[in-house]
Order: structure tokens, then C-alpha cells, then sequence
């Protein structure tokens, strides 16, 4: 323990000569107890003596009165002072006594200034060591004398106590005292400052315990050093000691918990080697300081001494340097001397003879070619390496080890466990990420408390180097000391290890623990220690864990350590005679040269610019393909080929050997040149920061390929990358996409674009999500260009094999070969069979070569399966890869999950088990892949789709297994979802054959699967989803599901709402659960109207439905609220109109109902009975009391007014929610313009509903309303028939374009739109006097010559008047939209409105988010208009004009809109007007007719307009929409 405490008399002069020793008492030369209870009076008394500002008198007052420790304990000031003892320096003892009383229990609570375990000295002769001392461990070497002459002899000086100005003078006389006896003695040495002497006084301190030194000028000390050699030494000695006597090293002194402090241990090796010294011996003539008890001052510690000088002849004598040359020379006395004179020549032959038989000492060693193996698991080559990932577990590193440890960043660690706590600021971590990307993180983070795929995939754990810090050092997490971590930190890094560990994380046996040994370890109870016990133990061995120590002490401790706590011999697991260069060498040299070769990428004049490994690996989401990939690679030509042409992945190898000298290339289909010369030219010369293009390809049929091929090709004209995850964070991606575009192409001009290949998603709303997130970083980065930065090859399966028609931006690969490509097949074939003798196996290339005839494949499947038996586990496997990739495109097996299935045991060494072989006869069918997931692995998969068809088809015709006994193996065996690698991803594919439906023209209410089943098996669906729902048991969709099941195939409508009330349980705030819910009322009801055959339906039935209907209309609203709520909250997520829907098919069953009864049943007139009431405008009350027959109907009409709040609002409500739909379809379209077949399904199911209300309410004939009828009757019948026609709103009449109604009809409603709003008696609201404004726009559209259209100005100027009025809320938005349209400014039109036009247009943005804030997210608003060159009515051009322009399909009209190519079509720009303004922060002000007016107008797609100046010019388009005029096509 370090007492500091100034009453502990310290001695600051620790010379070890006999005289000095000598002047001192006994007492003196003794440590005192540690504990004062031993102090004898003896201790007391030299323990008062130390103390400051107590005289001499005191203390022998104690010891005359016998005072020992514990009756010192018992003193106090009033007991001193009976005895004699003033009150002052009886303050003093007792202050003093108090503070060692505290510093003693501080020592038995804390381990902080404990003495720690042992360590071994700093290496001799050295000074580029990482060794270090850490404070109060033991060095286990002691103080001696002449060993051998070459193991360095050892002398320890505390150095603790000497005041700063007598440092150096201290330093010199020890070292020379030393050095001398050393050189004399023929014998290596080490003086070391800093380490505890046997003999300090200070207390507790241990011998060779490491205190440390505070150092300043380093420099100084070698100075100094140097000055006092040639001071000291004879003149022709100097030159030999300078030799001799080498620089001080300054070892630094780490702390307790491994940070670094201030001090280090100064120490000085000599080495006297034999053709120096000769036959020399060396005098010395040192200051020495003199030292005498009467120069002790009473009152202070300190020694005082006299300077005197001498020649000295010191030799080592055991564990001191003692002086044999007398001061007085005498016979008697030089005896010693001479006898050593005599002896001078022999030590120097004993000292040659030592050095010349430590030269022959040459170790040979076999731990290069051990560390070769057991790194690559013995494939001697780290391309393929049987490991898959390491993990390196460190400790403290110093500087000049860094540069050694290049290794460990090639080896790319998904981990590092690193107890450094300074890794971050100065060590192995910092060095790290200058190299390479890397995720640091706490233990903590590793903590299991969600899904652990989850987990790994928030820590990017198999993308990016996982740096976990083991004893603080970031996040404000301290350190800990070595005696205290096991405790503070120990449980978190274990539950690291555990994680690492588990079979779900890493792949069993092919992940290598190393452990890099940076510092010596010396306690059982270091860190890195416990990390070892904690691996064997979750490892269950050695096999795989490494360890590289500095070298054999190091390798030593840590070897008796392991072997204390773990019983086992660690030694063939450990290499230890490399040094860490050596290790650096022979780990780097099993890389082949393309992995040590630098990466380029592309860049303009065709130059290049090197890609860091640092970035490279920061673009953990892409996969980027450089302009010389696989260059200099040592691949296996044959294997690679192999793969593919068996039906794996295409690779870039495949690519590069097609490129080889002799070999036929790579096959062009046809659609090759067509993309490569045509599609990505045009691409790039569009404006758009981000353009796409479409790679359609029935499954199979090389559509990847082709795409992949597409990028190598153009590898040195773009940056080329794949995408390699269609899960990824899209946000993230489009930064990453960026970060590729401009590494060292900030300034050029212009830049080489990105293309970037995107594969395997399952929609093409995805794909326009993350264009528009790489558009917006490119504006966030102020990226602006006249050409395209990045463009998307978009490679995605078509569900149909019927070819899409081909477009600008689009191309189609179905399963059919041209001749061309037939012929290229066949050449290749030859040269395949030629290289390969198992070509016949290649069923990935025959299917194609044979242009994927059925036959062929059905062959294929039928010879492979001939001795197929589903009682062999190998057999079973094969049956639920088919079915998955049957139902489930790209599904995969990891290689974990197979080995754990088939009860394969795979061993960390080469040449183990392959999972192939684990299939016996069936191998031929699957093909490895990796798999890039929330984790990343390697997995298997069936060849190609087809075979996958004709197996499962084969399967049940041949060998009776039906798909439902597939699935319930799927579901049912355990082994399949224990915690293996690839569970998640497992998981998610059984879900996705579950739940997921196809939306087709025809309704599909399960998963293809489910449905195949029900046909094949009937009744075994319902165990399948039971076992799906054990399977899931948390997963509100599954349980949503079987309710689904239940109430639509079982009619179980009592299951069928426990279900949906789980499902809800599970997922409460989902408005698609919540539908569910109120499905199963409404079908309940449905089955029971419809199972009803009485005539008329009694009373007791009529009650049953409406208490059903006035659940199931409850239910809806509340799945409407919970829409809106996730449509406020969750932007870009559509409205879910499920909830309307529902009410409205509500409202049809309660019609139906109702018109079942008497009262409503007979005539037209209860009909129009009927009406009135669900209307609101008559009352059950009224109705009853007019009723002839109203005995005979009371209990209907009892039952009736239970249900009054129901019937009133029925037509309300369902004309309310006509309204939203027809907001949502006429308004807006999908983000994308594309087809949405459940929109389409639910427009059919409207239009139904529609008809069924229209009738109800909106029973006129329209030639009848010509007939002689008063006046109300016509206005009211002639309101009907706009209703009817949907055209007694705005949105209604806008669609007459969208629909495309014949002129006609249009003309139809614009007579009753005049007759409604125009005549005199009529009295129109305001709503039909804005509808009266938009059908004669319409009509201007549909039919300009038609005689009932208003004069332009005659209609602007009814406008005007309506301007002037008082607006209801709901009427605002219509208004002000036709406003904007109308009053846009041109040269006949003289309005004083127009002047407020930008009021308008701001009004109309208000009233758009008040009115559309539900239904427009995941929405793009519909541009209605577009500013045309004419005037009047023909200024606005209808959005359907300029379809007209392009023949194309819908699907293909939407990506020439997104990508801007309609702009560039000539009967476009004859269409439209182009505008100028200037840009004005992310609006433009669009310049107009009227002097000084200007308009804002918002971009369409803000990337045209970011990075644009401020007040630059611009000219445009513009689009009318709901939120305001739109600019396009900004130039």
C-alpha cells in the first residue's frame, strides 16, 4: 500500500553501502508492521521522529512511558497531556495517528494501491517493445548478481522520495555504481527506478513492486548520463563505458484498470560484452553522498549529506554493487582488491565463452506453417478459408505494435472484443478505423432483449467490424480496475461471448476466435482470462480458438494461467516464437494478390482513382464492382464455372474467365446491345438526378444475368454496384449511392454516373421509394447536373411469362431463346463439355439451352427423384426447399440449418463434411448462395424455378407427398427453428407462403399455398394454419389469417371472432387488424340474410340483423379512425379505405333488409318510405302514425326504433364515404401512376354498392323530367340524376375526364347543372353554382363547340360574383382550385381577380391539407390541367391529352413521366406553354402577363431545382393539381 502521508518517514537517499547502513539503528533499517496494533515502543518512537513540527523530547517521552501501538491507539490530546506532551504536537500525533488508522482500513476495503501479481521485465537490450508496467505488479525476476554473464542481473532503486532538483544527480550516481560493478563483473544488467527496494522505508511497499516515476526531460536524463560517464570513468575507459552503459528506456506504468497514467519506470541496461571490455577493469570516481545520524534534522526526514570523492572498484555481490577498493589501502585490506585484479582476465574468457554459446542458441520453428494452418482452417489460402468469420479478442496495445497488425484489418473481424479502454484515443481500435469502417459499441448493446437476428442486424454485425469495448473507454463508461472488472463487467461481456456463440449469430464451426495477446497477462483474474473460459466454455473446446503472443514469456504466463483456470495445455493452440511482424507477413501472403491489390474505380477522361478499403467497406449496403475486379485472383476456373452453369448465381468470376485468352465469351443475349447502346444512353442524357430502367424477366430465365453483365460491361464507364440487400434502409442506401457517385468526384465535370443494380423486390412502389431518397440526397449534397447521376437497373421478376411490351425505360426477358441466342448456347455447350466432364449435371444452363422446355425438366426431376422416400431426413429437406421456392421466390436454406437437420458435424479444419454430400442423389439440385439478410451467410437453394415446379409436381403424382404433408413437416418438426443462422430469414419465407396473397383480377382470399392446399386435400388448410398460428404465436396477421379462414370457408363466425380479438390483442392500433373484426360481423350477417328464406322477415330476425349491422357499422368506424391515425402518422403510408368499404356494404345489407319487412315492401310508395327515412327526412314516428296497418306492423316498427341512430344517418354515411372514394380516385393516383389491382377491385365492389344506393335514392327516369311537373319536382328529380351520375360534386365531374365519359353524357349534365344553378326559382347552394363552373370546363374538354357551354368570360365573370360571397368551408377548396384555373392570366383576360391569384392559390394549399390530410399520404395528387399556349377555355389541357401524345400502357406511361422523357415528345411541347421564372429557395416565382406579378409555383420532382442559384432563371411547365400549380421539366 502507497502511504503518502508526510508523517511517513521515507529515506530519499537509498544508497546500500556498508557505512551509511551502518550509522543507522535497527529500528531504522526495518519496515514498520502494517498494522499499528504490532508497533512495539521501538516503532513509536522512530514513527513520532518523522513526524513534522515534533521535537526529539517527544517521542523519548512515549518510550520512556512505554507507549506502544495499541496504546497509542487508545491516546488522546487530554491523555498526551498528563504525561507530559504539549497540546500542539500532541494535535499532531493524534492527526497523524488518525490519518494512518484511515489509510490501513482503506487497504483492506480497496485493492487500488494493493500489490497486483507478477510480471516479467521489460526485454533486455531493448527499446521497441510494447511491453509495459502496470502500477503495483510484482516484478518476478529479484535483486541478484552474476548469473550466467548473459541473463541480466537485476537492482531495484524506489526513486519515490528524492526531491525533482536531486533526480538526476540521484539517477547518475545509482546507475554508475551500478554499471561500473556490472562492467567489472563481466554481467548483463538492468537498474530500474520506479520498482520497490527490498530495503524502502516507505510502508507496505513490496519488493520489485512497481511504483513509477514522474519523469519530465526525458531527454535531460541521457544528458546527464552521458556527462557523468566521462566525468566518472578514466579517460581510456570512457569511450568503452559509453559502450557499455546504454540510453535510459522509459517503460510507462499503466493503471489498475488499464488506462495510461503519468509515470514510468526509468531503466538503464548495460551490456559489457567481451571484445570491448578485453581485459580492462573500471574505477570510478563518483560524488558520493556521505551520510552520518548527526546530520538527521530532528524535525524533518530528509537527509543532509556532504559531497566527497573518491575512486571506487564496485563489483556485484549478490544483490548489491559493493566498492572493493578500500579508501585506507592496507595489506590487509586491498586483499579483496587484488584477488579480483587476479581474477579480471578469467571472467573475460568466462564472458566470451557465454556470449559465443548464447549465439549457437538458434531455435528451428514450425509455427509459420502451424499459424497458416490453423488461421484458413487448413486450407493454407484465406480467399478460401473454411472459417467464414473471425473474432479477435485484445488487450492494451502500445504504438509501435499498430504497424504489425495490418493482418487483423484484411481478416475484416465481424468482432472485436477489446479491453483497451484508451483503444479509441491511441490504440488498436484508432488504428482500425483509419483503415476500415467500424460499429462500436458497450456489452450492453449485446444484451438479448428483442429477436437476436434483430439484434445482430441493428449492429450491422456480419456487414461491418463489430468493436465492442470490454472495459469502458467510450459513452462515458469508465474503466475498471483488474480486481474490480469480473464484477462491474464481466456478466455484460459474457452475454458478448454467449451472443457471438449461438448458432443463429455465426455459423457453427466456421468462425475462428483469436485471441491477440498486445500486453503480457499475468493474473488469473485479468479480463482477458475470463473472455478465454468464457469461449471454451461456449465453445466446448479449443478447436477454435487462436492465440498469438509477443513472444514466449508472454506465452508462458498466459500458458500457466489457462492451465490453472481451465485445467487444459493451451501450447498447440498458441503461437508465440513469431514476432508480430513475422505474424503480420505470413497472415497477409495467404491473401491472394487480387485481395492485396488495390481497387479503382472509374473516372472522367477514362482516368481512375483508387477506392480505400475504408470506404469500400463504409458501402456496407452495396456491393461495388471495380474497374479491375478479380484481377490477379486465384480462384478456381473450373468451380466457379461449375456453380453457374449448375444453376447458382452468376458471379464476376464468371465474367472475368469468359474474358480469358481461349475461352468463347460470355453469352449476349439478345437484349444485350440493345440495353448497353440504346436504353442507358438515353437514360443518361435525361435532366433527373436519379433515372430507372426496368429489367422485366420471367423467374429463371437469366434476367440477373443479364443485368449483371450490363454492369460489367460498363464497369469503366460508371460506378458500378449492386445492391445487396432489397430490405436495407433505403435512406441509408441512397447516402451510401452518393458517396460512391462523388469519392474524388466533388469537382468533376461531368461526373461518371452511378448504376446501381437493384434485384428481387416485390414491388415497384419500393424501387420509386428509394429513387426519390437518392434524388433528395443528391439535392441535400447540392448535386446538380444537366445529365442523370445515378441511374437504377431495376431487375425484377414478372409473375406472368407473357411479354410486357417493350418501352424506352423497360425491356422484357421471357422463357423463350431467339435462334441467335439457341446457336450461342450450343457453341458454349461444346465448349463446356470439352473443361467439364459432369456436364450433364449443368441443369442451370441445359434448361436454358434447351429453351426451357417442359419436358427436359420434367425429366430432369423425375430421373433424380426415382428413389425419393419422405421418411429420410435428406429426403425431407429436399421436399421443403421445393415447396418454398415453389411459393416463395429466391428462398434458401442457410448451410447452418441443413448441417444441424441432417445431423452433419462440421469440423473446424479443411476437407470436413460438405452440406452437398448431406443431400446423397439429390445434390444435383441445389446450389449454394449467399444470402444478405439481417445477417449475412451462406445458404442453399434449388437450381432454377422450374425445377422447383416439376419436383414438387413429381412429388405428389410419383411418390403421393402432398403439399400439405410438405408443410406440416415445414411447421411442424422443432429442429428447423432452433437457434441456427438463417431462423429469421426462414421464418419470414414460411410467413411469407402463409399470408402473403397475389392480387389478380380474379379475388384471392388466401396465399396460393393455402389454396392449392384446400384443392388438393380439402380440410387439411385448417390444420396447416393451426400449426402456422403455433408457429407464430404472436404475429397478429397469422391469427387474422385463420379468422379470415374461419369466416369465409368455415362460416365459424363464433372462432372466427375469438381470432380477430387475439389478432387485436396482438396488434392493437392497426387499422387491417381492426377490419378483420368488423369483416366478421358483416359476413355474419351476409351468411344470415342470405340463409333466411322466410317472406316477409319477422321481427325477431329483423332485430337479430340490425344488432348485427349496428356492430358491424361501429366496428368500421372504428377501423376508419385508426386509418386516419396511421395516415397522419406514418407518412407515405396509403389511407386503408377497408373501413369505409365495409360501412358502405353495410348500408346495401341493411337496404336489403329493410325491403324484406312489410312496412317498406309493397309499392313505390313505401319504397320512397323507405328512402325518406334512411335519409332523415321522414320519422319513424310519422311513418308509423300514416300506416294503415300499423297494428299489425308495431312490433316492427318497435324493433325500428331501437335502431333509429343506425337508420337516420344510413344515407348520410353512405354518401359520405362515396365522397372520400371518389376524393381518393379522382384526386389521386398511386405515387406512381401504375395499376393497383385491389383499387381496381374495390372500384368494382363501389360500383355495385352504388348502384344498389342509386336506386334507393336516386329512383328518376331523366326523359321524365320534361314531363309537365311543377317546378319542385323537376329541381328535385333533376338533383337525383346528378347524384345518380355522380355529378353533384366537383370531384364527380372532374372524373367525366378520367373516365372518359361520351360528350353526350357530359352535355346531359351540363343542361342539369344550368337548370339547377341558373334558374331564377331554383335557389342554388353554393356547391351547385361551383359545379355548374367545372362541368363547363369539362365540356370544354370533352366537346368545345357543344351550345351549352358559357362564353369564357361569361363563366369567369359568374366566378368573380361567387368570389365575392361568403364561402361555406366545405366549398373551399373546389373553388378555389377552379379559381386558379381560370384566373390564370393571359392577354384577353382583364379581371382585377387575377391580380390575386397567389391569395388564391394559397387558400386552395390551406384547404387541400384541411380537406385531403387523411387520404393523400402514400398519394400523389393528380395534375387535372396543364397550362396550354392558347386562351380561354382552350388554355387548360386536360391530363388526358397528353396521354394521347404517347401510345404506351399505363405501367409504361408512368415510368416515361417519372423519367421526363414525355417532355421531349413534340406533340407535348406544341401542347403546352412554357413558362419563365426564377428560383427562390425550393419555389419558383413564375412570371405572368400582369406586370410585377409573380406566382409561386412548387417543382414536381425537387432535384430539377436543387442547387440551382438563388434568383437564377428559370423556364418550365406547369401542372394543375389540388396542392397548387406544379412546375415540370425545369430548365
Amino acid at each position: 500500500m502507497i502511504w503518502t502521508n508526510s508523517a511517513l518517514f521515507v529515506s530519499d537517499c537509498e544508497e546500500e553501502s556498508d557505512n551509511i547502513m551502518g550509522d543507522q539503528d535497527e529500528v531504522q533499517g526495518e519496515d514498520l508492521p502494517p498494522d499499528i496494533k504490532d508497533w512495539s515502543k521501538q516503532h513509536v518512537r522512530e514513527w513520532v521522529l518523522s513526524l513534522d513540527g515534533v521535537d526529539h523530547s517527544v517521542a523519548e517521552i512515549l518510550f520512556q512511558q512505554d507507549i506502544n501501538g495499541p496504546s497509542l491507539l487508545r491516546m488522546d490530546t487530554t491523555r498526551l497531556g498528563s504525561i507530559g506532551v504539549t497540546f500542539g504536537p500532541a494535535t499532531l500525533i493524534i492527526d497523524s495517528r488518525d490519518e494512518v488508522v484511515k489509510l490501513q482500513k482503506e487497504e483492506s476495503t480497496s485493492s487500488t494501491n494493493f500489490p497486483g501479481g507478477p510480471c516479467k521485465p521489460y526485454p533486455f537490450h531493448s527499446y521497441h517493445h510494447a511491453h509495459r508496467y502496470r502500477q503495483d505488479s510484482i516484478l518476478d525476476v529479484t535483486e541478484s548478481g552474476t548469473l550466467d554473464f548473459i541473463e541480466p542481473c537485476h537492482e531495484y532503486k524506489g526513486f519515490y522520495n528524492t526531491p525533482d532538483e536531486k533526480k538526476k544527480s540521484k539517477f547518475t550516481y545509482e546507475v554508475l555504481r551500478f554499471a561500473s560493478a556490472c562492467m567489472n563483473s563481466r554481467t548483463n544488467g538492468t537498474i530500474h527506478f520506479g520498482i520497490g527496494d527490498k530495503k524502502d522505508r516507505q510502508r507496505n511497499y513490496k519488493h520489485g513492486q512497481v511504483l513509477g516515476v514522474a519523469v519530465g526531460d526525458k531527454e535531460a536524463y541521457d544528458e546527464e548520463l552521458r556527462k557523468a560517464i566521462d566525468g566518472c570513468f578514466l579517460y581510456k575507459h570512457k569511450q568503452i563505458a559509453h559502450d557499455c552503459i546504454k540510453p535510459p528506456r522509459f517503460v510507462g506504468v499503466l493503471n489498475n484498470n488499464w488506462t495510461s497514467s503519468h509515470k514510468c519506470v526509468i531503466e538503464v541496461d548495460i551490456v559489457p560484452e567481451s571484445k570491448i571490455c578485453e581485459d580492462n577493469f573500471f574505477q570510478t570516481t563518483l560524488k558520493e553522498l556521505k551520510q552520518t545520524q548527526e546530520n538527521m534534522d530532528k524535525n524533518n526526514a530528509k537527509r543532509e549529506g556532504t559531497e566527497t570523492k573518491s575512486k571506487q572498484l564496485y563489483i556485484r555481490d549478490d544483490g548489491s554493487s559493493n566498492n572493493i577498493l578500500p579508501k585506507t589501502q592496507t595489506n590487509k585490506s586491498m586483499k579483496e582488491y587484488n584477488q579480483f585484479i587476479d581474477r579480471v582476465t578469467q571472467l573475460s574468457q568466462l564472458r566470451k565463452q557465454a556470449e559465443e554459446k548464447h549465439l549457437q542458441v538458434i531455435k528451428s520453428s514450425t509455427q509459420g506453417s502451424r499459424l497458416s494452418h490453423m488461421i484458413t482452417g487448413g486450407s493454407l489460402s484465406l480467399d478460401k478459408s473454411h472459417f467464414e468469420h473471425y473474432v479477435i479478442v485484445t488487450n492494451k496495445s502500445h504504438p509501435i505494435q499498430l504497424d504489425s497488425l495490418e493482418f487483423l484489418v484484411e481478416l475484416n473481424p465481424t468482432a472485436v472484443l477489446d479491453f483497451d479502454p484508451e483503444s479509441a484515443k491511441q490504440g488498436l481500435q484508432c488504428y482500425f478505423e483509419q483503415q476500415s469502417s467500424v460499429n462500436v459499441h458497450l456489452p450492453v448493446k449485446y444484451k438479448i432483449t428483442e429477436g437476436v437476428e434483430d439484434i445482430a442486424s441493428k449492429l450491422k454485425l456480419t456487414r461491418d467490424t463489430s468493436w465492442v469495448f470490454c472495459n469502458g473507454g467510450i459513452e462515458d463508461e469508465r474503466p475498471s480496475d483488474i480486481d474490480q472488472w469480473l464484477k462491474e463487467k464481466g456478466a455484460s461481456v459474457r452475454d458478448v461471448v454467449s451472443f457471438l456463440c449461438r448458432k443463429d449469430v455465426l455459423p457453427n464451426q466456421r468462425f475462428l476466435v483469436i485471441f491477440v495477446l498486445l500486453s503480457t497477462v499475468n493474473e488469473t483474474m485479468d479480463p482477458l482470462v475470463e473472455a478465454f473460459m468464457t469461449f471454451y466454455q461456449e465453445l466446448k473446446g479449443t478447436e477454435r480458438i487462436l492465440c498469438l503472443c509477443e513472444n514466449e514469456n508472454a506465452f508462458s504466463s498466459w500458458k500457466d494461467l489457462i492451465e490453472v483456470r481451465c485445467r487444459i495445455n493451451i501450447s498447440d493452440r498458441c503461437i508465440y516464437e513469431l514476432s508480430f511482424p513475422e505474424v503480420n507477413g505470413t497472415v497477409l501472403s495467404l491473401w491472394s494478390k487480387n485481395r492485396r491489390l488495390r481497387r479503382f474505380l472509374p473516372c472522367g477522361g477514362e482516368s481512375k482513382v483508387p477506392l480505400d478499403k475504408k470506404v469500400e467497406r463504409s458501402l456496407d449496403t452495396l456491393a461495388v464492382l471495380c474497374v479491375n475486379q478479380c484481377e490477379g485472383g486465384n480462384e478456381d476456373k473450373l468451380l466457379k464455372e461449375e456453380n453457374f452453369y449448375k444453376g447458382g448465381n452468376v458471379s464476376w468470376w464468371n465474367f472475368f474467365f469468359s474474358e480469358e485468352p481461349g475461352s468463347t465469351p460470355f453469352i449476349k443475349r439478345d437484349k444485350f446491345d440493345y440495353i448497353v447502346n440504346t436504353v442507358i444512353p438515353d437514360l443518361c442524357s435525361l435532366t433527373k438526378a436519379c433515372v430507372l430502367f426496368h429489367l422485366m424477366h420471367v423467374a429463371g430465365c437469366g434476367g440477373t444475368t443479364l443485368a449483371m453483365h450490363t454492369l460489367w460491361a460498363l464497369r469503366d464507364r460508371f460506378r458500378c454496384a449492386v445492391l445487396r440487400n432489397s430490405k436495407a434502409d433505403f435512406a441509408e442506401v441512397a447516402d451510401q449511392v452518393v458517396k460512391l457517385l462523388m469519392i474524388d468526384n466533388e469537382e468533376q465535370q461531368p461526373r461518371l454516373p452511378v448504376l446501381l443494380m437493384i434485384d428481387d423486390f416485390d414491388d415497384k412502389e419500393k424501387v420509386f421509394d428509394l429513387r426519390q431518397l437518392i434524388e433528395k440526397e443528391c439535392a441535400k449534397k447540392g448535386i446538380r447536373s444537366k445529365t442523370a447521376q445515378v441511374i437504377l437497373l431495376n431487375c425484377m421478376r414478372s409473375e406472368s411469362p407473357e411479354p410486357i411490351p417493350q418501352t424506352a425505360d423497360s425491356v422484357f426477358i421471357g422463357n423463350n431463346l431467339s435462334d441467335k441466342e439457341q446457336k450461342l448456347f450450343e457453341n458454349k455447350l461444346r465448349e463446356i463439355e470439352k473443361t467439364h466432364r459432369n456436364a450433364e449435371t449443368f441443369y442451370g444452363f441445359m434448361i436454358m439451352k434447351t429453351n426451357f422446355k417442359p419436358e427436359y425438366v420434367e425429366g430432369v426431376a423425375r430421373n433424380t427423384l426415382k428413389s425419393f422416400s419422405m421418411n429420410q431426413k435428406h429426403a425431407q429437406l429436399l421436399a421443403v426447399l421445393v415447396l418454398l421456392d415453389v411459393y416463395c421466390k429466391g428462398s434458401s436454406l442457410s448451410i447452418s440449418l441443413c448441417e444441424e437437420f441432417l445431423d452433419l458435424q462440421p469440423k473446424p479444419v479443411c476437407g470436413s463434411v460438405k452440406v452437398e454430400d448431406g443431400f446423397g442423389k439429390f445434390s444435383p439440385l441445389i446450389a449454394r448462395c449467399l444470402v444478405q439478410d439481417k445477417l449475412v451467410f451462406e445458404a442453399v437453394k434449388i437450381i432454377h424455378p422450374s425445377i422447383a415446379v416439376h419436383c414438387l409436381q413429381e412429388l405428389t403424382r410419383t411418390h403421393n407427398v402432398t403439399k400439405s404433408e410438405i408443410t406440416d413437416i415445414l411447421l411442424t418438426t422443432q429442429k428447423l427453428y432452433e437457434s441456427t443462422q438463417g431462423k429469421d430469414k426462414l421464418l419470414q419465407d414460411v410467413r411469407h407462403i402463409l399470408v402473403k396473397r397475389y392480387y389478380v383480377e380474379e379475388v384471392s382470399q388466401f396465399s396460393p399455398l393455402i389454396q392449392e392446399i384446400a384443392n388438393e386435400t380439402p380440410g387439411q388448410e385448417e390444420m396447416v394454419l393451426r400449426n402456422a398460428s403455433k408457429i407464430f404465436p404472436k404475429d397478429a396477421i397469422v391469427s387474422q389469417l385463420l379468422a379470415r379462414y374461419y369466416y369465409l370457408k368455415k362460416k365459424d363466425f363464433l372462432e372466427a371472432r375469438v381470432l380477430a380479438q387475439r389478432a387485436r390483442d396482438l396488434f392493437k392500433n392497426s387499422s387491417y387488424i381492426a377490419d378483420t373484426a368488423a369483416q366478421v360481423i358483416k359476413h355474419e350477417m351476409k351468411n344470415a340474410i342470405s340463409n333466411d328464406k322466410e317472406a316477409p322477415l319477422s321481427p325477431d330476425k329483423l332485430k337479430s340483423f340490425l344488432k348485427m349491422a349496428q356492430a358491424a357499422i361501429k366496428a368500421f368506424k372504428e377501423t376508419q379512425n385508426l386509418a386516419k391515425k396511421e395516415s397522419i402518422q406514418r407518412l407515405n403510408r396509403p389511407f386503408n379505405v377497408s373501413g369505409c368499404l365495409g360501412e358502405i356494404e353495410v348500408g346495401v345489407l341493411v337496404i336489403q333488409v329493410l325491403e324484406k319487412i312489410p312496412i317498406f315492401s309493397f309499392h313505390n310508395l313505401r319504397h320512397d318510405i323507405l328512402s325518406g327515412v334512411l335519409s332523415g327526412s321522414l320519422t319513424l314516428q310519422g311513418v308509423e302514425g300514416n300506416d294503415q296497418k300499423q297494428d299489425r306492423h308495431r312490433r316492427f316498427y318497435s324493433v325500428l326504433r331501437e335502431f333509429e341512430d343506425v337508420l337516420y344517418n344510413l344515407k348520410y354515411r353512405m354518401k359520405a364515404n362515396f365522397d372520400l372514394f371518389d376524393n381518393v380516385y379522382v384526386h389521386f393516383g398511386t405515387r406512381f401512376g401504375m395499376k393497383d389491382s385491389r383499387e381496381q377491385r374495390t372500384q368494382a365492389e363501389l360500383f355495385k354498392c352504388f348502384e344498389k344506393y342509386a336506386k334507393l335514392f336516386c329512383k328518376t327516369e331523366a326523359a321524365a323530367l320534361w314531363k309537365e311537373k311543377p317546378f319542385w319536382l323537376k329541381l328535385h328529380q333533376a338533383r337525383q340524376s346528378l347524384e345518380m351520375q355522380k355529378a353533384d360534386n366537383f370531384s364527380g365531374i372532374l372524373s367525366c375526364l378520367s373516365n372518359e365519359r361520351f360528350p353526350a353524357t357530359v352535355e346531359n349534365i351540363a343542361q342539369l347543372c344550368s337548370f339547377v344553378s341558373e334558374h331564377p326559382n331554383s335557389n342554388p347552394t353554393m356547391k351547385e353554382r361551383i359545379n355548374f363552373i367545372y362541368i363547363n370546363v369539362v365540356l370544354s374538354c370533352v366537346k368545345l363547340g357543344s351550345q351549352h357551354i358559357q362564353p369564357y368570360h361569361t363563366l369567369v365573370g359568374h366566378l368573380c360574383r361567387i368570389l365575392r360571397e361568403q364561402i361555406p368551408l366545405s366549398d373551399t377548396l373546389p373553388l378555389y382550385f377552379i379559381t386558379v384555373l381560370l384566373l390564370w392570366p393571359h392577354k384577353n383576360l382583364c379581371f382585377k381577380e387575377c391580380e390575386g391569384l397567389g391569395k388564391y392559390i394559397s387558400l386552395m394549399k390551406t384547404a387541400y391539407h384541411s380537406v385531403m390530410k387523411e387520404v393523400m399520404n402514400g398519394k400523389r395528387p393528380v395534375l387535372h390541367f396543364f397550362l396550354g399556349r392558347k386562351q380561354g377555355y382552350q388554355q387548360l389541357v386536360h391530363f388526358g391529352e397528353i396521354k394521347r401524345c404517347i401510345k404506351v400502357e399505363q405501367d409504361q406511361f408512368a415510368s416515361v413521366w417519372e423519367n421526363g422523357q414525355i417532355w421531349k415528345e413534340k406533340k407535348v411541347k406544341e401542347l403546352l406553354r412554357r413558362v419563365n421564372g426564377r428560383v427562390k429557395g425550393d419555389l419558383i416565382l413564375a412570371y405572368t402577363c400582369i406586370p410585377d406579378l409573380t406566382v409561386e409555383v412548387s417543382p414536381v420532382f425537387r432535384s430539377e431545382l436543387r442547387g440551382r442559384a438563388q434568383g437564377s432563371r428559370v423556364s418550365f411547365f406547369i401542372g394543375f393539381s389540388m396542392n397548387g400549380p406544379l412546375a415540370l421539366d425545369i430548365n
